[in-house]
């Protein structure tokens, strides 16, 4: 039995981990699993059914029942759910509860590429590959100040503080902090088009799966 080949992209928001993973998925033919979609999805479903997003058994209980349709739902890639989803995701027992799904699905089939903040170090430690990948807070904010601003007014500084502010509670969590795998090779895209920082993940990735 061939055993699936896993990718394992870590990082803070804004980084690019997310197109890079996507591209991977595609260069290597697998599947991708952007895993803050999980959590974002939570924070939305309490949201919706009136669950504090400070209850950890409450909303450890509906992370639970989450349904792969759920992820379709709309307003996940909002920066409400995405201050949500970093409040939730401090509960061990939302992390808990979502760790088998991310599992499951990396299990399957010829494997896959996660990306999100915990993946190297808790959820999948033995991946083949992982990347940290990184970039300046600044040049973060004005990524996703672009991003946002597409579809209403934002002020870059308001997203700015929230990069800042998320960063903090990513890092800082008790349990499954975001941290650079010992074993992950750091991409810093501060200065790289997503072309180059795709290219050299590829490199990256490449010369870990010819070890």
């Amino acid at each position: 039995m061939t055993t699936p080949l896993t990718i394992a992209i870590d990082g803070p928001a804004a980084s690019g981990k997310g197109t890079i993973a996507r591209r991977l998925a595609d260069q290597y033919g697998l599947r991708h699993l952007d895993t803050g979609l999980l959590y974002r999805a939570v924070a939305v479903l309490c949201v919706a059914e009136e669950i504090a997003l400070t209850d950890a058994e409450a909303t450890g209980a509906r992370a639970m029942r989450l349904d792969p349709a759920d992820l379709e739902r709309e307003g996940l890639r909002s920066a409400i759910a995405g201050r949500g989803a970093s409040v939730v995701a401090a509960h061990p027992s939302v992390r808990a509860a979502l760790l088998d799904w991310q599992r499951d699905f990396a299990g399957e089939a010829k494997g896959a590429v996660l990306d999100g903040r915990d993946i190297g170090t808790v959820v999948l430690p033995d991946a083949r590959a992982k990347l940290f990948v990184t970039a300046d807070a600044d040049v973060r904010a004005a990524r996703r100040w672009r991003e946002l601003s597409k579809d209403r007014d934002i002020a870059y500084r308001d997203v700015l503080r929230d990069i800042e502010e998320r960063d903090a509670r990513d890092a800082a969590r008790p349990d499954a902090p975001m941290r650079q795998a010992a074993d992950a090779d750091l991409l810093d895209t501060t200065n790289m088009t997503i072309e180059g920082a795709v290219a050299e993940a590829s490199r990256l990735i490449d010369a870990r799966l010819s070890t």
